[in-house]
């Protein structure tokens, strides 16, 4: 047996630390938004600006037609130009988050490496995803990073981690039998622990009712450093999001961290519901990126936007919040978090 990034003395660092660079896969499948994908591109082109201040924004991209449609879009947002890298990869869709490198690092030697988990786009979903499925190892290979593979399905959306040996998932998303059926979770936590380098798995129940990835954790509970998490509480009773949170809550007030400490836990409101087709769609605050420079949340054109991003700037003092409207973006079933991935610096 090879030896696991973990053996190796790779680990995957917070978000919250500093950035070489943010993954993007320019968004082009018009199932993923139908009939509104025209719509989006404002939105995630200013993202994108926003994202140019202060790292480079790698971008995947089929040909020189996609990258020359996606360079009009940018520099119409304003965006630092000289920021901005396309990669020719081909994807399926433009959930980075999911099918995006895993980038460890490993701080005595200086080196980065890639984990390549398995993608099915959510338990086979929406297929085809076998461009998706390749994306970390063409990276790998361009940069000459070592490239590790477990052989078993993981997506970037459903972990979330403090940077101090802890991460955190949900069973809704990793214990779904259309994602590895023949692990129990006690195996995916050896898994979690040897490729992404942790020492601890805390577990949640529940994610977000609309949310088609099974309960992705980036949408329920978030850290903002080693020994705080938001996460996100429904206020309304009557609202089906409600017990479902309430229960999340209830099991981090119970967690523990690796030095006994219990976590520090800020409430942040969810927005209003938004329905669009008689689909629900799944709008959270949580769904944020943390960038060098800023955390970028998405906003909803709701009563409750400006509350939620003052509770999550008092979580970031040294940077600054701003929203962008994801209405249009958020019926693609995901946000600014789902469509990025980091590149931590050494």
């Amino acid at each position: 047996m090879s030896a696991t990034p973990k053996e190796l003395g790779y680990h995957f660092p917070a978000e919250f630390t500093k950035h070489e660079a943010t993954w993007l896969s320019w968004p082009h499948k018009e199932a993923s938004w139908p009939e509104k994908i025209h719509t989006i591109f404002p939105y995630y082109s200013q993202f994108i600006k926003e994202l140019t201040k202060s790292e480079i924004v790698r971008i995947n991209v089929a040909d020189e037609k996609m990258k020359a449609f996606a360079l009009e879009h940018i520099q119409n947002a304003g965006a630092d130009i000289s920021k901005i890298e396309f990669f020719m990869h081909p994807t399926n869709d433009a959930w980075c988050r999911d099918h995006g490198p895993a980038f460890l690092i490993n701080k005595k030697e200086k080196k980065k490496a890639i984990v390549d988990w398995g993608y099915n786009a959510w338990g086979g979903k929406y297929p085809p995803y076998d461009l998706d499925d390749v994306i970390p190892t063409l990276i790998g290979n361009h940069f000459g990073l070592q490239v590790f593979y477990p052989g078993i399905i993981m997506e970037g959306g459903s972990v979330e981690f403090n940077g101090a040996g802890t991460v955190m998932t949900s069973t809704a998303c990793l214990l779904n039998p259309n994602r590895n059926p023949h692990l129990t979770q006690s195996q995916i936590e050896e898994y979690l622990c040897n490729y992404y380098g942790m020492e601890q798995v805390l577990w949640v129940n529940e994610g977000i009712v609309g949310d088609d990835t099974d309960g992705h954790i980036d949408d329920t509970v978030r850290f903002t450093n080693e020994d705080t998490v938001i996460t996100v509480i429904e206020q309304n009773k009557n609202d089906e999001n409600y017990e479902l949170l309430q229960h999340n809550l209830k099991q981090l007030k119970q967690m523990r961290l690796l030095n006994g400490k219990q976590l520090n836990i800020v409430e942040l409101p969810m927005p209003d519901e938004l329905v669009y087709n008689d689909q629900r769609l799944p709008c959270s605050y949580a769904n944020f990126y943390i960038a060098n420079h800023a955390v970028i949340v998405p906003t909803f054109r709701c009563s409750k936007d400006d509350k939620a991003l003052q509770i999550i700037q008092s979580c970031f003092p040294g940077r600054e919040v701003i929203g962008i409207d994801s209405t249009e973006i958020i019926w693609g079933l995901g946000s600014f978090h789902c469509l990025s991935q980091q590149e931590p610096a050494i």
